[in-house]
């Protein structure tokens, strides 16, 4: 199935978070396992790295010998620009399952660009909300609407490598012989939450567009719409980092609460699914649990159930919240004070509030 069947559906708002590609008559002409002598397609490195520069993931889904189509790509110089690559004889859909679960996306921010109709087929039977693609338009792929994000930030620039940290990590924490709670006081980290100024809006709108799993409401906004909130005296829009001794995981978290005197309501809280197991969905919900105390106001959130963000309800649950009101599928929850929680000896916690 090619970009122009997919379009007949209507990708205008999808958004694409990671390319996989194949090898063969993909990113290079010729067949490796005929002819190790193979050559980069033309402008294939261009839009690799465009890509790349744009903050979309890329990883590879392709039947070859593992080493000899690694040790290719080193010698072409592109190995770098691809995580999770999946280089084996199994199905292009297993490895795409495999390449989802270990980013941890949905499929329908995947892409799959193949030179075989059988292969795109393969995948769009087993993942329909896969983007397939016919490799034979790779040059076309730059101006595609789902690869263009609003804006380009410098987490985006950078995300490759903040995934490559999180590859790290998640070979040492397998390997670490100890507790869960060890493990992480292991890694040495800083959560810092400060209010959204200026230089973050691109990257608060980034993460309300991207971020589905640990979101509570699923609510987007413009650059133009968090710009008020943060001018607005009725609001506190709240963009929180997390770093460890491994280095940035960028800035991975946003808070929007509206304020008055008696009732404080969450309207959004959402995290990058990135973080999803260092806790710090918990920690931010304590951290505005306290300051609505300390304001003398009850602490409310909105909450709006998708089939993804089940977490984050029991995420709420856990932190002391209970629900008061559903109406049309909105969910109000209300904080109980007595269940702050102090931030955990396993992180620190610097407000710049």
């Amino acid at each position: 199935m090619s970009y122009q069947v997919e379009e007949k559906k209507d990708i205008s708002s999808r958004k694409i978070k990671c390319v996989v590609w194949d090898l063969d008559h993909t990113i290079w002409n010729g067949i490796l396992m005929e002819d190790t002598s193979v050559h980069l397609r033309d402008n294939i490195v261009h839009v690799i790295q465009t890509l790349d520069e744009r903050g979309i993931l890329q990883s590879i889904a392709s039947r070859n010998e593992h080493d000899v189509a690694m040790a290719k790509l080193q010698e072409l110089g592109i190995r770098d620009y691809f995580i999770y690559p999946q280089i084996n004889w199994s199905r292009k859909s297993a490895s795409i399952q495999t390449i989802m679960e270990s980013i941890n996306i949905g499929m329908d921010t995947i892409a799959f660009i193949d030179d075989q109709p059988f292969e795109r087929e393969e995948v769009t039977f087993n993942h329909p909300d896969v983007l397939c693609i016919d490799a034979v338009l790779t040059d076309e792929l730059l101006d595609m609407p789902a690869l263009n994000p609003t804006f380009i930030t410098e987490d985006s620039r950078n995300r490759r490598q903040l995934y490559m940290s999180d590859i790290v990590r998640n070979e040492v924490e397998t390997s670490f012989d100890g507790s869960q709670e060890e493990f992480l006081a292991s890694l040495n980290m800083v959560f810092s939450v400060s209010r959204v100024d200026e230089d973050d809006l691109k990257r608060a709108e980034e993460l309300t567009v991207r971020t589905h799993q640990l979101n509570a409401t699923g609510y987007t906004y413009s650059y133009e719409e968090l710009d008020a909130f943060r001018h607005s005296p009725d609001h506190l829009l709240l963009i929180s980092e997390l770093e460890d001794k491994y280095g940035t995981y960028g800035k991975i978290g946003l808070t929007l609460i509206a304020c008055n005197e008696k009732v404080w309501t969450l309207k959004l809280l959402l995290m990058s699914c990135r973080v999803m197991s260092r806790g710090v969905g918990s920690i931010m919900l304590n951290y505005v649990a306290a300051k609505a105390r300390d304001a003398g106001a009850v602490l409310c959130a909105e909450f709006v159930p998708t089939d993804r963000n089940r977490m984050m309800m029991l995420t709420y649950k856990f932190a002391g919240f209970k629900e008061i009101e559903q109406n049309d599928g909105l969910i109000i929850l209300e904080h109980d004070a007595a269940y702050v929680q102090n931030v955990p000896d396993y992180l620190t916690l610097i407000s710049r509030v």
